[in-house]
């Protein structure tokens, strides 16, 4: 499209003025359509000044924006097959429903879908997941693993590994889970919840939630939904206590164009890792490095038989180890429990 094309040539220009006339020519368009081309990528957020006798350029807070559509996102994304083809949408009802229903039509493992909004999003356990316009990341991928299905559900925790890598990755100012205390922390809460604070005043920031679909005993497909809160500045009174965003936390806007497609770098990496091995195995060190339960009391909250007892990692299966007051090892598994801190969420 003309307006892709412009975008790209005053971003060639590196702060230097492009003139109507030049992208009249490099283009073969008229100076009306390069006008309504400059205008439709203005609503988009573009910051593009326009100067009488110089022409156009690219303002130099158009790089620290947040812009989020399919080709900022397209522009930092560097994958073989996570997220391609991408499908961007500025509200949708549910990404996770998006992608069963391109799933339907054939779509191929990889397809993305991702929004700025949605209306009815998805939770754990029937939840809905409250899904705020224009400042957070909603997005799902459709897989097709050959596993078994049993072994599937492992997906989630890859999709958790991945993202708060991708977090680390780009805010070097974030620490790991264990780094010296006054920092800003973040990590997994057993088994997919992204958390962030300091002092071990963890809130959530990332949910995920996957879904599965058979045919007989194989598996059809296998959706990963994750949302995130970016750029979120204020919460409802109900989750204001145990929820944050990353610009909270940072006290800075996080471009989300960015930080979409490094976690879908991660996961290509880790996702393929992990179907090899048919097993958590190669990255059980690296999701336990970020485990915030680690060395911590929690509570099985079965409804069977609850108990206490101190979390001590994962199995290569992704059940949480934990060493009950009696010294037996226990492990439990995502499906079947929750699990909370015995003082607060984490």
């Amino acid at each position: 499209m003309l307006k892709e094309q412009i975008l790209d040539a005053l971003r060639e220009a590196d702060g230097e003025y492009v003139s109507g006339q030049q992208l009249c020519g490099r283009f073969e368009v008229s100076r009306t359509a390069v006008w309504k081309a400059i205008g439709k990528l203005k609503k988009e957020g573009y910051a593009i000044e326009a100067v009488t006798n110089r022409g156009y350029r690219l303002s130099p807070q158009a790089e620290t924006a947040d812009l989020f559509n399919g080709q900022e996102i397209e522009r930092f994304l560097h994958t073989r097959w996570a997220g391609h083809p991408l499908i961007f949408q500025k509200q949708t009802g549910s990404t996770n429903d998006d992608i069963l229903r391109l799933s339907d039509e054939g779509a191929a493992q990889g397809t993305l879908a991702v929004a700025a909004a949605q209306t009815a999003g998805k939770g754990r356990r029937g939840r809905t997941w409250i899904s705020v316009a224009d400042c957070n990341i909603y997005m799902s991928i459709l897989l097709r693993p050959s596993l078994r299905a049993d072994k599937a559900p492992m997906s989630t925790l890859v999709m958790a590994l991945s993202a708060c890598q991708a977090v680390l990755d780009l805010y070097p100012e974030i620490a790991r889970p264990g780094d010296p205390a006054g920092t800003l922390r973040a990590g997994i809460k057993w088994p997919n919840d992204l958390v962030i604070g300091r002092e071990d005043e963890y809130r959530k920031f990332t949910g995920i939630l996957t879904e599965m679909r058979l045919e007989e005993t194989q598996i059809r497909d296998v959706v990963v939904g994750i949302g995130i809160n970016v750029n979120e500045m204020d919460f409802s009174e109900e989750i204001r206590q145990s929820a944050i965003s990353l610009k909270l936390a940072l006290g800075r806007t996080v471009s989300r164009a960015q930080l979409t497609a490094r976690i879908w770098e991660r996961f290509e990496e880790n996702y393929e890792a992990f179907e090899a091995a048919g097993s958590l195995s190669p990255l059980q060190d690296a999701y336990e490095a970020l485990l915030v339960n680690t060395g911590r009391r929690v509570r099985v909250l079965d409804p069977q038989s609850p108990f206490d007892g101190l979390a001590e990692g994962i199995t290569e299966t992704g059940e949480l180890r934990v060493r009950t007051d009696e010294g037996e090892i226990r492990t439990v598994g995502a499906g079947e429990v929750s699990v909370r801190g015995v003082n607060g969420y984490v």
